[in-house]
């Protein structure tokens, strides 16, 4: 998609003034997960800021389920005139090969409206464990297999599936225990039941200050500046290896570019203003990226193609 200086100036007009059904009720922002988690925020954030941009009601519709697929599917068969986007999450690129039955070709019935930004995930150990390092859980593995546990946010998300391909090509197997959500995986970590966790930066970082959990690894290809002293996995020994948490919105196939073209450009004023822009890289660690159009499709294409034959090397299912 190319945005002219044209498009840029008209962009707020062009939501305000969509198709008169659209115009006559209100834009709706879908997450497709339970209320409390970043997506949630971020769709919050854009919602009362779109508010008053556009001069429409903007609501938020939690719709969560089948690994974010059923409110994937619900945008896709929503009517593609400006009144419905999707706002989610990594997981997102996983839905073609996690699930037998997708409701929804997220290649096909979606398409990019803008990339928000992206954050390394993290593993860490809680602070009663030994590992200094990935290396020292290595070590751990292959003295006695089995032995060591990490929680992640679910099966088939990418902590999961990052632990699956690091274990692999150490030649380890690391026991996985899936969670329903941050919350939940994080206690059991600090709690003492489970020896790692496998999540987003800001998942890992919030309880830093706590002295009850270490960072052993981060998968960015740089270390952040919240965690200077933590290796990442390209210096850990995992050459090209990086596995990063993204923020996107999507819109119904067949939406008209120019609506898509301003409800990018809407979204990245919003998000790109100094105060709001400090917020997402202080909250989840985000480097704001805001990329739409070609950009998006060829970022989110590749994490389609990734993490679909990681799912399908390791034979995992939902």
């Amino acid at each position: 998609m190319t945005i002219t200086r044209r498009t840029l100036l008209a962009a707020p007009a062009v939501l305000a003034m969509a198709p008169a059904a659209a115009q006559a009720g209100k834009i709706t922002l879908v997450v497709p997960f339970p209320p409390g988690g970043s997506t949630d925020a971020m769709a919050r954030l854009l919602q009362s800021n779109l508010q008053t941009k556009l001069g429409r009601i903007v609501v938020v519709e939690n719709k969560s389920g089948a690994a974010g697929a059923l409110g994937a599917a619900q945008v896709a068969k929503s009517p593609a005139d400006g009144s419905t986007f999707l706002v989610t999450f990594d997981s997102h690129a996983v839905i073609p090969a996690i699930l037998d039955k997708p409701p929804v070709d997220v290649e096909h019935e979606l398409m990019p409206v803008l990339l928000v930004g992206t954050a390394p995930y993290v593993i860490a150990a809680g602070a009663g464990r030994p590992y200094k390092s990935f290396a020292d859980v290595v070590a751990a593995c292959k003295a006695s297999p089995g032995a060591v546990k990490y929680a992640s946010v679910g099966i088939g998300t990418l902590g999961h599936l990052a632990m699956t391909v690091l274990g692999s090509k150490a030649g380890v197997e690391i026991m996985h225990v899936p969670y329903r959500g941050g919350g939940p995986a994080m206690n059991d970590v600090l709690g003492g039941h489970v020896d790692l966790i496998a999540g987003s930066a800001a998942l890992v970082a919030a309880q830093l200050g706590t002295n009850m959990l270490r960072p052993i690894l981060q998968l960015g290809r740089t270390r952040l500046p919240a965690l200077p002293d933590t290796q990442t996995a390209i210096e850990a020994g995992f050459p090209d290896f990086e596995t990063l948490a993204w923020w996107g919105i999507f819109a119904p196939a067949g939406t008209p570019p120019d609506i898509v073209a301003a409800m990018a450009m809407a979204s990245k004023e919003i998000l790109s203003e100094p105060a709001t822009a400090a917020q997402l890289k202080d909250t989840q660690h985000m480097t704001l990226l805001l990329e739409d159009g070609a950009a998006f499709k060829t970022f989110f294409d590749k994490q389609v193609a990734y993490w679909g034959k990681v799912v399908r090397d390791n034979n995992i299912r939902a």
